[in-house]
């Protein structure tokens, strides 16, 4: 019996089993996280090539006295992703004629994006018109705007009545915050509406400062509406100036150049009959306009004007809200107000 023989057979086993064993700790390693996202796909694990493995032979011819283990099919091997007994770099075997084929990564699934939820208009009117066969019913996306006048909001049961979106009322002049404007801001944003904000511009005060004013207030959001300015005649307010038609343009252009600036939108201009009569019939073709129209249709008070928003109620009512409040719809589709407001609107 040849001795020397036993020790080699030792070590052959020993370095099978630490293969083996190496084997599984690389496959546990190798198995992907499952931190990784729903939006990405895990590619299937590569398929490792075996090495050749030891000839039972050469076992057999080291101890006879001792029976060699069955050898283990090819196809066992590839499967387990087994290795034999390492061998120094320049005595690796040749790769077989037929590798093993890699497995391409498939592509990325795309994750769905749901798009932001349209609620269907509920709100009564205490005092209802009838705008005939352009009724703003048939509009899809309604909204309202609010101020201090509207007190306490129920966000969450306004915008199931079918306010999707919210214009509300932050500064006046150069030193005026609405009371409940970031409480305002904060219970749409909370119920999932989509928000903006407005001022209400003062003839008596500069352009700039007013301006100022505004984004002193207002902050800068990602998704926000753009900003409006609110330009009318106001008999109740302090400020009873009625510059000309020339001054009232050019303030407007300071303001809301200023304020494009800064919020990187282009701002929207609310206004009334009587004032658009008087300063704006054709003037800033290249803005969105929001009209008061509160008796017919735009098209009859503010002829050839092209319009973003119509407010058609001053006496809209609505659960969420205690009294009147007004009630706007967007001039458009469904699908047309989602392309606007995903960034659309400058």
């Amino acid at each position: 019996m040849r001795f020397f023989s036993v020790p080699s057979i030792v070590l052959v086993c020993l370095g099978v089993a630490g293969c083996t064993s190496s084997s599984r700790m690389e496959e546990i390693l190798s198995t992907p996280s499952l931190e990784t996202t729903s939006s990405i796909s895990r590619p299937d694990a590569p398929v490792r090539q075996a090495r050749a493995p030891v000839p039972p032979a050469a076992i057999a011819e080291a101890s006879p006295a001792i029976e060699p283990p069955a050898p283990v099919p090819m196809a066992a091997l590839v499967s387990e992703q087994a290795e034999t007994v390492p061998m120094p770099i320049a005595e690796l075997p040749v790769p077989q004629a037929r590798p093993v084929a890699m497995l391409a990564p498939g592509k990325p699934a795309v994750k769905a994006v749901m798009p932001y939820q349209i609620y269907s208009r509920r709100f009564r009117d205490a005092k209802p018109i009838n705008f005939g066969s352009r009724s703003p019913r048939k509009l899809a996306v309604h909204g309202v705007d609010v101020s201090r006048w509207q007190g306490e909001i129920d966000w969450l049961k306004l915008r199931s009545q079918g306010a999707n979106f919210a214009y509300i009322k932050a500064t006046d002049g150069g030193d005026h915050l609405d009371p409940m404007f970031r409480k305002n801001w904060r219970g749409a944003a909370d119920a999932g509406l989509k928000r903006g904000a407005y001022h209400f511009f003062y003839w008596c005060r500069t352009a700039g400062e007013q301006a100022d004013w505004f984004i002193r207030n207002v902050p800068r959001v990602a998704g926000a509406l753009p900003p409006v300015i609110d330009v009318e005649w106001n008999g109740e307010s302090s400020c009873r100036r009625r510059p000309s038609r020339e001054t009232v343009l050019e303030k407007m252009q300071v303001f809301m150049d200023k304020l494009e600036r800064h919020y990187g939108q282009r701002p929207v201009i609310y206004t009334a009959p009587d004032f658009y009569r008087d300063n704006l019939e054709g003037a800033f073709p290249n803005h969105h306009f929001w009209l008061r129209s509160v008796a017919a249709h735009p098209s009859k008070i503010y002829p050839g004007r092209r319009w973003m928003f119509w407010q058609y109620s001053g006496s809209g009512l609505s659960h969420g809200v205690s009294g009147k409040i007004d009630l706007n719809v967007f001039h458009g589709s469904e699908d047309e107000w989602h392309d606007w407001v995903s960034g659309a609107q400058s």
